[in-house]
């Protein structure tokens, strides 16, 4: 079965954005899906900037890794061009339709790939609030529980996730 992938999608493929890992990640997001055997990382660096006196966090710096198809390569590049530069406040609203737009679209049987892509950004800001000890908010508490769900699930089958 061929698939029609966009050019954005195969640009970010060929040649993806932000790969790589990173050295003392202030959060990393570690996501996989039992049915096509994909599995993501994103690590996030945070800064900090004053806007009108007021102290705001940002993504300083972005990096994934990912084992899986040419849209979960895709996905995962597409997020993290869309999440660098953002604040954290701004990251944690992105999702996976943002992801699918900014691709031009994916085929229906590639969607997951984009909402493991959330997930993984969601669990490196989630796991930025636990190691600074800061309050987690509502949206990110809620992405922790659905890729929990998954996380448990996989792990099964897939030990890397643990």
């Amino acid at each position: 079965m061929a698939l029609d992938y966009t050019k954005e999608v195969m640009k970010h493929f060929m040649h993806p954005k932000n790969l790589g890992e990173m050295k003392n990640p202030d959060g990393v997001g570690k996501v996989g899906n039992l049915v096509c055997g994909d599995i993501m990382n994103i690590f996030i660096k945070i800064g900090k900037k004053k806007i009108r006196s007021k102290e705001i966090e940002f993504i300083k710096d972005i990096k994934f890794k990912t084992l899986g198809c040419a849209a979960a390569v895709a996905t995962t590049s597409m997020m993290t061009s869309l999440a660098k530069g953002k604040t954290v406040d701004e990251a944690m609203k992105l999702t996976n339709s943002d992801v699918v737009k900014g691709l031009g679209g994916l085929p229906p049987i590639k969607h997951h790939c984009s909402l493991l892509a959330e997930e993984a950004l969601g669990e490196a800001l989630y796991d930025y609030f636990k190691k600074s000890k800061k309050p987690i908010p509502e949206i990110l508490e809620e992405k922790h529980k659905k890729a929990e769900q998954s996380a448990r699930a996989f792990e099964h089958v897939h030990p890397v996730l643990k």
